[in-house]
């Protein structure tokens, strides 16, 4: 048969339509960006991104390789484990119609400079449509042709927000960027608003009247929801307490599964939300004020609804049982930190207390600050890590305008509270696992070898660093991470450490699956201390109640919903930090501005081959540009992390103090540039 013949038998060719993967584009501010799709996740360089914005649904296909087979086999060893490279084919569903930006004029045109860092298109308007907008104005632009590889986004002002140097505008623009949701569906707030404590009820339903206990709040001065609690107690006075009992420790929680019914409005408007977002002038809670403010806000005075968890310890402080129930509760006294740091350090003379509840306080909360120190020692023998971290709150006026800063630190009264409801929370967490009831854990895996690998040249340029050390930090052993932390205690560079190795630990997550928690030496743990501002605690409530009642079918039929919800979770939670960050930076950089010109002390919080990266006492960051640093050329060493000059031999190092000039602040971009001196 001939060629032609075979040809002809074998009929005409008709090549299959071809599927890409599809996901949703994660846009990062440098410009390259991640797709999570059902075939894997695919890192999209920038030159890739085909015109596609943080959100959009995108199809990808992974980018051909290239070289030569010994090139590409050396490639593929050196980048084994990581994401393949993908690039957008098609960009699905566009998830902005519009976008708020700065407004550039640049005749004949309007141009729109975004915000949101992640979406790194400029939109192009023209100016004769609106010449009446102000050079700097922030618009919201609504997009009428998206970017391609030969043409620019362009689009029309469709609303003129305000002046850029707004700072609630700032607020307003990381909600807008972050997508968080600013109002409660009418259905949300109807069944808020009828929800209702009935005592009488809650004691016919088994709920245990414990109000005759004297329990106490710890939260912040600002704080509006109150939702653990604690009593402590001679367990020598107990009916049928052990022979070795010393003390019982109560964990109380405010119980708000009894106004959130699984299913209903108020639930799956708490399961989208998934946490609280806490911003520098506002809350955007996870459930309506009508409840997390006040029905299940444990206020002192008032009769309020409760998951307690009773913890009997020997005088060792060793825990010896607990007891896990619903209750009614009434909080005798609410202290913030200072109040209660007052009264562990014996300056109680102007606190607001009246002399019995003080002497009723007084023995409670130095005995709670003895139980938090046992245990932190008996996480520290697990291989339980305590960092050395800084937090910074921009304090506010009456008219919103930063004023100041205030640096929190962790303090024996912090730690009191803390460890109370980790202690909580690891019990809970067995109790669930050991009775064979679903559980949201919340695990905490060991550090990548990677990240730790990455951070030894660094370290080796302190001289307490011993070989010792570096060699069981390779392997992320806990206790060569505890030596390290205390080695550099009481040194300059003590935060700095801290904060590189708090870099390298992994994300805690969310899962059904218990994995432990590297971070705290845990084998078990849960998050159950918070249900007002987290779903997953509201979840582990539920699962509880159910254990309570011995109702294992119901326990299991929520099971599906709780795994999708700890991914949810899991990701929201990573989303209200970040917008927390984005707001608390962009305040810092206005309030900065007031000292344009001013010199600071700072110390190198990064080093890259564009500059260093400093941080201030009040934690404030930015970046002095390789300029700033003199006219020496400065070569960069990626392993050690240092810029050496050629010629002096200069070298900056991470951790280094110097003393730095602010010349630049620009708020809507969260910038702050210094230079030295």
């Amino acid at each position: 048969m001939g060629a032609k013949q075979r040809r002809t038998r074998r009929g005409p060719t008709r090549g299959k339509p071809r599927t890409y993967a599809r996901g949703i584009m994660e846009m990062d501010p440098q410009g390259f960006g991640f797709v999570k799709t059902s075939a894997g996740e695919f890192f999209i360089p920038r030159s890739k991104t085909g015109g596609a914005f943080d959100g959009d649904v995108v199809e990808v296909a992974p980018t051909k390789r290239e070289g030569s087979r010994s090139y590409r086999e050396k490639r593929d060893r050196k980048e084994q484990g990581r994401r393949p490279e993908g690039r957008v084919v098609n960009v699905v569903e566009r998830a902005h119609s519009s976008v708020v930006g700065r407004y550039d004029v640049a005749e004949p045109f309007g141009i729109v400079v975004p915000l949101d860092p992640r979406i790194r298109h400029d939109i192009f308007t023209r100016r004769s449509d609106a010449p009446h907008i102000a050079d700097g104005s922030i618009v919201r632009v609504a997009i009428t042709e998206y970017p391609t590889r030969k043409s620019a986004a362009c689009g029309v002002v469709e609303e003129v927000i305000g002046d850029s140097q707004d700072t609630a505008l700032l607020i307003e623009q990381v909600i807008a960027s972050h997508k968080l949701p600013t109002a409660f569906p009418d259905a949300v707030l109807s069944e808020a608003k009828s929800a209702r404590m009935d005592v009488v009820q809650a004691l016919k339903d088994g709920y245990r009247d414990i109000r005759d206990r004297f329990i106490f709040t710890i939260d912040p001065a600002d704080a509006r929801d109150f939702d653990d609690a604690l009593s402590v107690d001679d367990a020598s006075s107990l009916p049928d307490a052990p022979a070795d009992a010393h003390v019982r420790l109560g964990i109380h929680i405010a119980d708000v599964s009894r106004y959130v019914p699984y299913g209903s409005a108020l639930d799956l408007e708490a399961r989208t939300r998934a946490t609280s977002v806490y911003l520098p002038d506002r809350v955007i809670p996870m459930l309506p004020e009508e409840l997390s403010c006040d029905l299940c806000s444990l206020n002192p005075g008032e009769d309020r609804l409760c998951m307690s968890v009773d913890l009997l310890l020997r005088k060792d402080l060793s825990l010896i049982s607990s007891d896990i129930y619903p209750a009614v509760m009434r909080s005798s006294a609410r202290l913030d930190y200072d109040q209660a740091l007052d009264i562990l350090e014996g300056r109680t003379d102007a606190l607001p207390f009246r002399a019995p509840v003080l002497d009723a306080l007084r023995p409670r909360i130095e005995q709670a600050h003895a139980i938090a120190c046992a245990r932190l020692c008996a996480r520290a023998k697990t291989g339980g890590l305590e960092f050395h971290t800084k937090e910074a709150k921009v304090r506010l006026d009456g008219e919103g305008e930063p004023v100041g800063v205030d640096v929190r630190e962790k303090t024996p009264a912090t730690a009191l509270i803390e460890e109370a409801m980790i202690f909580a929370n690891e019990v809970v967490a067995h109790h669930l696992e050991d009775a064979h009831y679903p559980c949201a854990f919340r695990n905490h895996e060991p550090p990548p070898a990677d990240g730790i690998a990455g951070l030894l040249p660094v370290m080796q340029e302190f001289p307490w660093f011993t070989r010792d050390m570096a060699r069981r930090l390779a392997v992320a052993d806990p206790y060569a991470i505890q030596e390290v932390l205390a080695a550099a205690s009481g040194r300059a560079e003590e935060a700095l450490v801290s904060t590189l190795l708090l870099r390298c630990m992994s994300r805690a997550l969310y899962s059904m699956d218990d994995r432990g928690h590297y971070g705290l030496g845990l084998d078990a743990y849960c998050h159950f201390t918070s249900p007002i501002r987290r779903y997953p605690d509201l979840m582990v409530h539920r699962a509880l109640k159910c254990a309570w009642r011995a109702d294992e079918r119901t326990a299991w039929a929520m099971a599906d919903q709780m795994r999708t919800s700890c991914d949810h979770s899991s990701t929201k939670e990573r989303d209200a930090e970040s917008a927390s960050q984005d707001a608390t930076r962009a305040l810092m950089c206005v309030y900065m501005s007031q000292h344009l010109g001013q010199s600071f002390t700072a110390t190198v919080s990064g080093v890259a081959s564009h500059g260093l990266y400093v941080q201030l006492e009040n934690c404030a960051e930015g970046l002095i540009p390789v300029r700033g640093l003199g006219d020496e050329y400065l070569a960069f060493d990626p392993v050690r992390m240092t810029l050496s000059g050629v010629d002096s031999n200069t070298t900056f190092r991470l951790g280094d103090a110097l003393t730095v000039r602010l010349v630049a602040a620009d708020p809507l971009l969260a910038r702050l540039t210094f230079a030295l001196g």
